[in-house]
């Protein structure tokens, strides 16, 4: 039999006698390059079945900061994955608050101990080893996240029964000194209409603050008003996304600052009925910061200031292109000598009417639950397509292809008094309509503040708006010598009528551009075949007067009325690099994280305002150069489609519809809001200023 060499021996032998060191799986410690980690155990040895505690100890670096069990709106909780022993949850001791811009979240800076309960395995042998490993992972952030790992152990020898605590013991049991105890006094829950009320009867409370353990049963970033008495307090939390249910227990850690010092305590206590639901997912896309801070501006406005800005905005949007073309056709009616009181009249019922029953869809929805806002109905490409019918037909009016009655909406002396005062009317009509998709200074606040009220305060305000359309011709009406400023009647005027045309068609084609954002190149195409018809049934009407050609006529409106239902919404399209980035609150939450500026552009195609802006103001070159210069991230958020996130933050904003201007400078609390008509000069200012902001200190 051949004999080993004796080198070869003395290997074997001493890989056998290492065998035991090599087991060791992990140390008890090991740091990255932002968190220094250790596990500290309260036993320097174990016996078999035993149950002791060890510690996750973190060292954090300077200015950042890692995640409590429910990490907030942002964030992700720290976890341990053990191997090689049973372990209970971990033990998280009081978070602090973590103000991110317009997010809150829940976390810990410098040091942190997480506690965990341990049990050693009955069938573990006297003499051996007891090597529990734990998988580590973390996030942690400062103006970045970044996800961080590591393995740590521990080698304990098993011995035959219980020894006492080891070396750590002592500062094991300073860490669970720190954790929140159960509360020693009874709390209730209250309904309240956006969430629920807390309330115990602890005295001499000055500040309170409550940390659900599960995310979405409160919105984080709500205020959490505290009102203290004599006999306890009370502290109001809005609802979350995910909101707990009645009967289900809404948990966490409620901290304190008494007389006696702060106080941390868990709690649980069943969710009332008749709680509130919150504001729902849409709303809680908005920035919550800001919309502690801007909502109650428009809430607090008042009716008269809300009725003269309104009053004001109707003035301000005769100017608008949308309007004007439409009031330059009324205003040929005056030409002409006569009294014009009941064409002003009119004129002015149209447009109240049209505004009043727009009210009322409003309230209709509202009450519905659905959050709309100005301008809504153009969200709907059949809306869209009927309104590019409408406008088509009024060009072919004014370029002479067909007469209603002798001539269009008044103008002129051809019409009897009660066509011409039906033609006023309903011009009035067209009016607000296409008012509609403009919006004009002042206006925002009204709306906003209008929206947020009963229905009867929502129509004076509605009423109002109408009223200052209206009233640059109803002035002109009932104003005999502002009539002389008119020029003589003749042959312009029908130059004039022709002339106004091709605002008409423009807007048709604007309308069409819009189809296409909402319903792609099949709702353009359906479009385009109802003017097709519109026309070719007014040509059989012009041909073929008499009877067979209004039938004619009607037959042709009836199908393009029934292309423009065939009109379906298209998939939504991001917005594409040359005109920024699409919004999302995600995003937009990323890069303030980041300390990166941000405008946000809150837009749609229907929106006049809005594209005039883009094309004079935000698309100059020195915009640009000023959003490089600075390194702002452009976001733009496109309500083309209605989108329930956009809504929200318009909301959150006081506005009621679109644009919407918002630069959030580095470190800022809140965005500034820029003004709805926009020059280069105020965005290249707004930019460039230094914005410096406070951040907040945590409540507890």
């Amino acid at each position: 039999m051949p004999v080993l060499p004796r080198p070869f021996m003395r290997f074997c032998l001493a890989a056998l006698l290492a065998a035991p060191l090599l087991a060791l799986a992990a140390p008890p410690e090991a740091a990255t390059d932002h968190v220094s980690a250790r596990l500290v155990s309260s036993q320097a040895a174990v016996a078999p079945g035993q149950r002791f505690t060890v510690a996750l100890a973190q060292d954090i670096k300077p200015h950042w900061h890692t995640y409590w069990l429910n990490p907030g709106d942002s964030g992700q909780a720290t976890t341990l994955d053990w191997s090689g022993a049973e372990a209970g949850p971990i033990q998280w001791p009081t978070p602090a608050v973590q103000p991110i811009g317009p997010l809150v979240n829940y976390g810990y800076e410098g040091q942190a101990a997480l506690l965990v309960e341990l049990a050693v395995p009955a069938d573990a042998r006297p003499g051996g080893r007891f090597r529990p490993v734990a998988e580590v992972r973390w996030l942690v952030c400062k103006d970045v996240c970044i996800p961080e790992q590591v393995s740590l152990g521990l080698d304990l020898p098993v011995v035959a029964t219980a020894a006492p605590p080891g070396p750590d013991a002592a500062q094991i049991e300073e860490w669970r000194g720190a954790l929140p105890k159960p509360a020693p006094f009874a709390l209730r829950a209250r309904a309240a209409p956006q969430g629920v009320q807390l309330a115990g009867p602890t005295a001499g409370v000055s500040r309170a603050y409550f940390f659900a353990d599960t995310w979405g049963a409160i919105t984080h970033s709500a205020p959490q008003p505290l009102r203290a008495g004599g006999d306890g307090w009370t502290l109001d939390l809005a609802a979350g996304e995910d909101p707990v249910k009645p009967g289900q227990p809404l948990s966490g850690v409620l901290t304190l600052m008494t007389d006696a010092g702060p106080q941390a305590w868990t709690v649980s206590v069943p969710m009332p009925e008749g709680a509130g639901q919150g504001p729902g997912p849409a709303d809680l896309a908005a920035p919550a910061a800001d919309t502690a801070g801007a909502a109650p501006e428009a809430g607090s406005l008042g009716l008269l200031p809300a009725l003269a800005l309104a009053l004001l905005g109707g003035l301000i949007l005769n100017l608008m292109p949308c309007v004007f073309p439409v009031l330059s056709i009324k205003a040929l009616a005056l030409v002409n000598q006569g009294d014009h009181k009941a064409e002003g009249l009119a004129y002015t019922a149209g447009v109240l009417a049209s505004f009043a029953l727009l009210a009322a869809v409003l309230v209709a929805l509202r009450a519905g639950g659905q959050q709309v806002g100005w301008g809504f109905q153009f969200h709907s490409p059949v809306f869209v397509g009927v309104v590019a019918y409408l406008l088509f037909a009024v060009g072919l009016n004014l370029s002479g292809f067909f007469d209603v009655g002798g001539r269009f909406a008044g103008i002129g002396s051809g019409l009897a008094a009660k066509q011409g005062l039906a033609g006023s009317f309903f011009t009035g009509v067209l009016a607000a309509v296409v008012a509609t998709p403009c919006t004009a200074p002042f206006m925002g606040a009204a709306l906003a503040f209008a929206l947020a009220q009963p229905a009867a305060v929502m129509l004076a305000v509605f009423l109002a708006l109408g009223l200052g359309l209206a009233l640059p011709f109803l002035v002109l009406a009932f104003w005999p010598a502002a009539q002389r400023w008119l020029p003589s009647p003749g042959a312009w005027m029908d130059r004039f009528k022709q002339f106004l045309a091709f605002p008409m068609y423009a807007a048709v084609v604007w309308l069409l551009w819009v189809l296409a954002q909402q319903a792609g190149p099949d709702g353009v195409a359906l479009a385009l075949g109802g003017l097709v018809l519109i026309a070719f049934g007014l040509w059989w009407r012009r041909v073929a007067p008499g009877a067979a050609g209004g039938l004619a006529l009607a037959a042709c409106v009836a199908l393009a009325l029934g292309a423009s239902a065939g009109i379906k919404p298209a998939g939504a399209a991001a917005a594409s690099a040359a005109t920024g980035e699409a919004y999302s609150a995600e995003r937009l939450a990323e890069l303030r994280a980041q300390q990166q500026p941000v405008f946000v552009n809150m837009t749609a195609a229907w929106c006049i305002s809005c594209l005039v802006n883009e094309r004079v103001a935000l698309s100059r070159p020195e915009v640009k150069d000023a959003f490089a210069r600075h390194g702002v991230a452009y976001l733009k958020g496109d309500w083309t489609r209605e989108d329930p996130a956009i809504t929200a933050v318009l909301k959150a904003h006081g506005r009621s519809g679109v644009p919407l201007y918002l630069y959030y400078a580095p470190g800022a609390a809140e965005a500034q809001v820029l003004p709805q008509i926009l020059t280069p000069g105020l965005v290249v200012e707004a930019v460039s200023a230094t914005v410096s902001a406070t951040v907040p200190g945590s409540p507890t």
